[in-house]
Formats: structure tokens, C-alpha cells, sequence
């Protein structure tokens, strides 16, 4: 996802007509913006058909119009762009990143190596989902919104002069966006220097702990110290990604794990020879500085920081800035590591077992979450309007967007779960299996890997739904509570099912223990934080898990009619969409119907 920003329709926005909360709300275009606000849900109203939207016409079809000439693009509009291209990025990345596990597993294979540089990968596993995907996102982008939403008034308040820009004495005025930067940044850089530098120092107590069978785990510590610096470039990284993605600025953001899994991949080409699987470790620090650089030149475009009086910002928004206070921090904290978590257990026990087991369990689930990841990238691009309606009070619109957020993620999850269930030997023996990874790893990570499909939907469910819990920036406990209770349903059912089923049975643990949180999160949200229609949603997905069930079977019938892998998984990319579509719409899937109905009434305009 190495994209810079430069000459992309959805960083020009900023440049040529600001993005809506950047502008003052009386220079707002009137017509365009009832539109973006009037999200009709995927999911049926009361005595509606299924598939229809307010007035009888689907959801899908109800996509706002071009805004006329003069006018700024509407949001539905702006946010179909920017979640195409965050779409084309995170393919891109979740391609680098398959390239990445097929280097590793070309030269290292599942091994001791390959279980050594693992466990020094939960460094930035750990670090990438508290600093980048879930906590600092969770944290930055509701103060971001707050204070873009305190510049809006100021600037209609004023006629809308710029904020920040200087006043009658030449003194640059108080511009909240760059207080909240100048407040939490460079605090932010100090707390994460002193850990990551604590991280190495105590990388042979952190290894004993995350994996106490290892035969030989010095290769694990040195790994581990040279994986340690992510604790500071994934801080700087996600700081930077919720600012933009606040300014609704996609790109550099959606670029950043492209350019970290091109590091890994250079440093493992490159040296593996001479430094063994420590040049994969190597490759994850200088990958990590490479998503910093990634962002930067949009940022200092959309923030500049180099600004006189910055301590004095700093000071007054330390005062007001109470979306960043520890009442707020300690629940998403707690939150995040519990959810990481589940990485930490299956390690744990998959230490126990035979060597290669940790690998096995690591490659299953990189392939078996790509559904997953595509899924949240929905959410990810409208996080920040969830967050901008609760700074608004306009619960309305967040429970619409909320609703129409997990019909879609499920969709895409599910429909990738059904393919992982049908043809996971075929996948995984086209993507790993060519030097010191043999059939024995290919079958035993297919093994795995269908496993962890069951789960798929609880982890797309639980990224979705953990955003709306954090959007209005007041603390709440529910998710840490829900995704601790998960926690520990993993930790039970792994302790009682490893002994017996191996990685299968660290791989069910997963599965059962992050479903139990997706329900409590489910059944919590309405009532908490966004009025949401929970049982309506939950019978929504049980269609799709329906389809995808019946997709699943199809392929894993037809998968043994064609003893070539690549053509077997060729045709199951074709034969489960077509099974799992097609059941949807004899379910009566709101969302199957209103994809295909668009479908339908595009190719007619077409023609």
C-alpha cells in the first residue's frame, strides 16, 4: 500500500474543495448534503420486503447522485471512491503479504527457524493492532473528529476564516487540530521510545514467557530485539493513519502495509543467506520505517506542524482534550490487548506441540483471515463519519451506517469463508508448497485453516463492532469486558482440546472464543451506544452463513473432481460466488438481492 497520495482523486479532495468538515456549515452544499446523511440500511424496515429500502428501492440503488457542477462530491460518493481505492491497496498488501509467508516458508520452511522468528513476530503483531488497526484508531479518530467539528464552528462562528491561520497581530490562532497534536504527539514518541527500548532489553524474559518450549530460544530473542523498534514506528504509524483517516484521507493509510511487507521481503531476499531468519526480522523494522514515510508527505500537507507558540497549543489542549484521558485510554487498552490475546494463547499452547506446529497455525490463519481483512476495510473508511454523527448527536445516521457496515462485511466474509472452507488444500499447496515446505505442511495447514473459517465471521463482527462502541469518545468497558470473556472461553476450550485434536484443536479454541465475543458485542451495542437492530442484523447474517454453508459444500464436492490445483481452485472461484449468490437469493438475503439488483439495473443502463 505504498501510495503517497499524490495525484489520487481522494487526497486531491483536501487540496481542491476541502473535505465537509472542513469547511464551515453554512458553505455546506445544500443540496448534496440530506443525501449523505439519509444512508438507507441494507437491512429491511418493518413490513418491507427484504432487500428494499425507504420507498420500496434497494439500499445498493440508493446511492447518492453526482453533486451538480460547482458542488463538492456528496459523501456516499466520496466514501465509494475512497473505500475502492483503500480495496485496491489492501489487495495489493494482502498479495505483498502472501509473498512475504511464501519467502519465509520457501527458505525456512516450518521449522525451528521458522517458529523462532514467529514468536518475535507478536512483537509487531501485538504492536500493529494496539498502534495501528484498533487502539490508537480507536482513540485518535473520535478527538480528531472532535476537534475538526470545534474548527467547523470556530470557522462559522468567525465567517469562515481558516482556522490556525494567523489573526490581526500575526500570532497563529488556536486552531484545535493542531492543539490536540501539539498535546499528544511528542508524549506519545517518548512513552513509545522508553517501551520499545524495555522491549529489548527484556527480549529473553519475553520469549520464556510467550513460548516456554522452545529448545533453543536465543534465535527468538535476537529476533525479538530486532522486531522490537515496531513498538515506536507502528505508534508513529497509526498516529498518523487515524489524523488522515479523521481528514478523510484513505490512501497513505491504506498504503502503509504495502510498504511494510516490501521491507520484509527485500531483507529476506537479500540476506537470508548470511543472517538465516533473522533477516526476515530485520525486515519487519525497516519495513516499519518504511509506513512511516509512507504518510508523511500527505500529512504535513494536511497538518502543518512547523508553527510558533506550539508549546502554548500544547498546554491549553492538555487541558481539552478529554477524549485522550485515561478513563477513555484504559478501556480501549485493555480491549485491544485482550484481543491480541488470542494470538498469545494459541502460541502458548502451540509450543507445546511438535516443532513447525506454531508455523502451521501462523500460515493457516494469514490465508483464512484475508476475507476478514478485506471485510473491515469497509468499516475502516467509515469509521470516521460513525464518529463525526455521535460528535454530532445524530444517532440516527450512525445507526444507519452502522447497520449497512456489518450487512456488507458479512457479505464479503462470508462469501471468502465459503472458499476457504471448499478448497483450502488447493489454496494452500498453490501458495506455500514448493521448497522446505512439503505435503505434510500443506495438509496439516489445510487442516488448520478450515478450522479457523469457522471463526471468520466472529472476527469480522468484532472489528465492526468495536468501532461504534468507541466513536463518541466516552469510556465504556462492555468491549473490554466481552472481548475478556472470549478471552477466556479461548483459554478454557484450548487447554481442553489441545492435548487431544493438536493445532485443530488450538484452532477451535480460537474460533469458539472470538464468536462468543462477536454475540456479546452484538447484543451490547444497541443497547449501550448506537440503537442498532440486533436481531434484525443477526438474522440478516444467519442468511449469509446459510449461503455460505451450502457455497462451502458445493466446493468441497467439486474441489476432488479435478486433481490439479490450480485448476481446481480456478474453477472454485468461479463455481462458489455462483452457489453462494445464487442460494442467498432463494434465502432472501436483503443483501444478495440488492447486489444483484444493481447488478442487474447497471448492466441494463449499460446495454
Amino acid at each position: 500500500m505504498s501510495d503517497t497520495g499524490t495525484g489520487t482523486e481522494a487526497e486531491a479532495l483536501p487540496r481542491e474543495a476541502p473535505p465537509l468538515e472542513d469547511r464551515p456549515r453554512d458553505a455546506l452544499p445544500q443540496k448534496a448534503l440530506p443525501r449523505a446523511e439519509a444512508v438507507p440500511p441494507l437491512l429491511p424496515g418493518p413490513g418491507q420486503p427484504p432487500g428494499s429500502g425507504p420507498g420500496g428501492t434497494t439500499a445498493l440503488d440508493a446511492a447518492p447522485e453526482p453533486a451538480e457542477s460547482g458542488e463538492a462530491p456528496g459523501l456516499g460518493s466520496f466514501l465509494a471512491r475512497a473505500a475502492a481505492g483503500t480495496a485496491v491497496l489492501t489487495v495489493l498488501a494482502a498479495v505483498l503479504g502472501l509473498v512475504r509467508d511464501q519467502a519465509i516458508a520457501r527458505y525456512f520452511g516450518a521449522s525451528d527457524a521458522s517458529d523462532a522468528f514467529l514468536i518475535a513476530w507478536t512483537v509487531p503483531e501485538m504492536a500493529a493492532t494496539l498502534l495501528i488497526e484498533d487502539g490508537m484508531a480507536l482513540l485518535l479518530v473520535p478527538a480528531f473528529s472532535l476537534a475538526l467539528t470545534r474548527r467547523a464552528d470556530a470557522e462559522a462562528a468567525k465567517g469562515g476564516q481558516a482556522g490556525g491561520q494567523s489573526d490581526a497581530g500575526g500570532e497563529p490562532g488556536a486552531d484545535p487540530v493542531r492543539e490536540l497534536v501539539a498535546a499528544t504527539l511528542p508524549r506519545l514518541c517518548v512513552l513509545l521510545m522508553a517501551g520499545a527500548a524495555l522491549l529489548m532489553a527484556g527480549a529473553p524474559w519475553v520469549v520464556r514467557v510467550l513460548a516456554p518450549g522452545l529448545a533453543d530460544p536465543q534465535l527468538a530473542v535476537d529476533c525479538t530485539r530486532l522486531t522490537a523498534v515496531t513498538v515506536l514506528t507502528f505508534g508513529i504509524t497509526g498516529y498518523f493513519s487515524a489524523a488522515l483517516r479523521a481528514h478523510r484521507s484513505f490512501l497513505p493509510p491504506a498504503g502503509v502495509y504495502v510498504a511494510y511487507n516490501i521491507g520484509i521481503i527485500g531483507m529476506t531476499l537479500v540476506l537470508h543467506s548470511a543472517w538465516g531468519v533473522r533477516a526476515a526480522a530485520a525486515g519487519v523494522a525497516v519495513g516499519s520505517l518504511l509506513m512511516i514515510l509512507t504518510q508523511l508527505p500527505t500529512l504535513l500537507r494536511l497538518l502543518p506542524l512547523a508553527r510558533p507558540r506550539l508549546r502554548r497549543l500544547g498546554k491549553r489542549a492538555a487541558r481539552t482534550t478529554p477524549l485522550l484521558g485515561l478513563t477513555v485510554l484504559a478501556p480501549v487498552v485493555l480491549f485491544v490487548v485482550s484481543r491480541q490475546s488470542q494470538v498469545l494463547v494459541e502460541r502458548f499452547l502451540a509450543s507445546t506441540l511438535p516443532a513447525g506446529a506454531i508455523s502451521h497455525l501462523n500460515y493457516a490463519q494469514k490465508v483464512a483471515q484475508m476475507p476478514m481483512v478485506l471485510s473491515l476495510m469497509i468499516c475502516t473508511v467509515t469509521f470516521p463519519v460513525v464518529a463525526r454523527a455521535m460528535a454530532d448527536g445524530n444517532h440516527e445516521k450512525a445507526r444507519q451506517r452502522v447497520e449497512r457496515d456489518l450487512a456488507l462485511a458479512g457479505m464479503v466474509v462470508l462469501l471468502g469463508t465459503s472458499v476457504v472452507l471448499g478448497y483450502a488444500p488447493q489454496i494452500i499447496e498453490v501458495l506455500f508448497q514448493r521448497g522446505a515446505f512439503d505435503t505434510a505442511d500443506t495438509e496439516a495447514t489445510a487442516q488448520v485453516m478450515r478450522v479457523y473459517a469457522a471463526g471468520l465471521l466472529g472476527h469480522c463482527l468484532v472489528g465492526a463492532l468495536s468501532r461504534p462502541f468507541f466513536s463518541s469518545g466516552r469510556p465504556t468497558w462492555f468491549p473490554a469486558f466481552a472481548m475478556g470473556t472470549g478471552l477466556l472461553v479461548t483459554m478454557g476450550a484450548g487447554y481442553a482440546l489441545t492435548y487431544r485434536f493438536g493445532v485443530a484443536g488450538i484452532a477451535t479454541a480460537n474460533a469458539v472464543g472470538i464468536s462468543t465475543t462477536a454475540l456479546l458485542l452484538l447484543m451490547g451495542l444497541g443497547t449501550r451506544v448506537v440503537p442498532i437492530r440486533a436481531r434484525a442484523v443477526a438474522l440478516s447474517l444467519g442468511r449469509l452463513a446459510g449461503a455460505a454453508l451450502v457455497a462451502g459444500a458445493a466446493g468441497w464436492a467439486a474441489a476432488q473432481l479435478v486433481p490439479d490445483a490450480v485448476l481446481s481452485l480456478a474453477a472454485g472461484c468461479v463455481l462458489v460466488p455462483a452457489v453462494f449468490f445464487l442460494t442467498g437469493l432463494a434465502l432472501r438475503s436483503p443483501e444478495v438481492v440488492s447486489l444483484l439488483a444493481l447488478i442487474r439495473r447497471r448492466f441494463t443502463d449499460g446495454r
